[in-house]
């Protein structure tokens, strides 16, 4: 490899005495920890809450360079978002509805059933699912325009059957992505306002004027709209605090260096704190892969964030064997995870923590962000470990079901009764008491 000082990305391996300390040093993010933020955006919260429409106005003139005088300004109507699908190239137009109907397609089969039994005296348990009546989608601006993320929150919300979706999106200085508008169309949402940060999660949660409350808010964005989000759980579900994006690629040696060189890049080239990891026991397939980083970042539209991305949080890896690989992956706990491996099924039973597994050498993490059906709406930082991918059961809750017959009650109510005096809560073991046949 080349000159460690000159190195894009850091090298590590599994034998070095210092590697957990190393490998914990890289993982380490807690993206709203800054006392300064929280302030911020606690006071933003406030104002929303008190002054609605006229906060959220003066909010969005002062960060995204606006100047709106009226919330209509900042509502887009159906009209608009029609005429912006229709006006795409027919290239992008088929693109989406491709992207769309496949996304569908998964999420139909995810769809969860109400269920009922009956026992044998006559009581009937059993659980019932229903749709949130309203769900809100906040969909990141500035940096990059994301028509795929349009079409991962709402299109999951629609097959749950939520009655309306209400989509935030930031446009600094007043420029509107017409893919993402199109996107908004194509995916059924009902209302779009073009407002971002803390301020369009305080409209969501709390609900202004003009904005529609909320029960729950899905969609990543920045380190405003995380902490946000964490500020107002409990007012509104959430569906997770996002980080930044990150990959990690297992390679047994056989695959094209440039092929998984452009994968690390592919998250990299998010932002400048993303995070790409290969892994391998063939250490000259590492020297080659470094290679193929050296020479392609040149080529790169985005070369100087993809830098910046390596350099501060990405790595090579050398380990020792698939035992130790596994072993990294399940303590990594990676939101992607590619199995550049032959026969990558044969990992899946030994893999607990992934948020998305891609398997095999042509399966590019790239195809599961925009097109393969399963939702790009994953857990960072480790969540995997305890969190799964965006889906239909985020926009559905369940009601327990319990219809006691007469014995039913009676015989429950004798159990009850015991349990409630040795809590101590006579009114409770009373109440069932009351129940119990003669």
């Amino acid at each position: 490899m080349s000159d460690k000082s000159k190195a894009t990305i850091a090298r590590l391996s599994t034998v070095d005495p210092a590697f957990h300390q190393r490998l914990d040093a890289l993982l380490d993010w807690e993206g709203v920890s800054d006392k300064a933020v929280q302030a911020r955006v606690e006071e933003i919260l406030a104002d929303v809450k008190q002054r609605g429409d006229a906060a959220v106005i003066e909010t969005t003139n002062r960060f995204d360079r606006m100047n709106v005088q009226h919330i209509d300004q900042l509502r887009v109507s159906a009209k608009q978002l029609k005429a912006a699908f229709d006006g795409l190239p027919d290239q992008q137009r088929d693109a989406l509805a491709v992207a769309a109907e496949r996304i569908k397609c998964y999420h139909e089969r995810q769809k969860p059933s109400s269920w009922q039994y009956e026992e044998a005296d006559g009581t009937v348990l059993g659980q019932k699912v229903t749709p949130l009546d309203r769900a809100g989608i906040y969909v990141p601006g500035g940096k990059a325009a994301y028509p795929s993320s349009v079409l991962m929150n709402a299109i999951p919300a629609h097959v749950a059957g939520v009655r309306e979706i209400v989509m935030v999106v930031p446009t600094p200085d007043g420029v509107l992505n017409n893919l993402v508008l199109a996107a908004a169309h194509l995916a059924g949402v009902d209302h779009v306002f073009t407002i971002g940060g803390a301020q369009a999660v305080a409209a969501l949660a709390y609900g202004t004027q003009s904005v529609p409350r909320v029960d729950k808010i899905v969609g990543p964005g920045n380190i405003y709209v995380a902490t946000a989000k964490r500020a107002v759980f409990g007012q509104v579900g959430i569906d997770m605090i996002a980080g930044p994006s990150e990959i990690m690629v297992v390679s047994d040696g056989k695959t094209d260096p440039e092929w998984l060189a452009m994968d690390l890049f592919s998250q990299a080239e998010h932002d400048e704190d993303a995070q790409s990891i290969l892994v391998s026991w063939d250490a000259e397939h590492l020297y080659a892969v470094e290679a193929a980083i050296e020479r392609l970042l040149p080529t790169l539209e985005r070369e100087d964030i993809v830098r910046a991305s390596l350099s501060r949080r990405g790595a090579l890896v050398l380990c020792q064997d698939q035992a130790e690989a596994v072993e990294m992956i399940n303590r990594i706990a990676p939101e992607h995870l590619e199995l550049s491996v032959a026969s990558p099924e044969t990992w899946l039973d030994e893999i607990r923590h992934a948020g998305a597994i891609f398997m095999g050498r042509y399966t590019a993490e790239a195809l599961g962000d925009y097109c393969a059906g399963p939702n790009h709406v994953l857990p960072t930082s480790g969540t995997a470990r305890f969190s799964s991918p965006l889906g239909v059961y985020d926009f559905q809750k369940r009601s327990s079901i319990i219809h006691c017959s007469a014995q039913g009650a009676s015989e429950l109510g004798k159990v009850a009764s015991v349990l409630a005096r040795g809590e101590s809560l006579t009114a409770h073991a009373r109440s069932a008491e009351y129940r119990i046949l003669d």
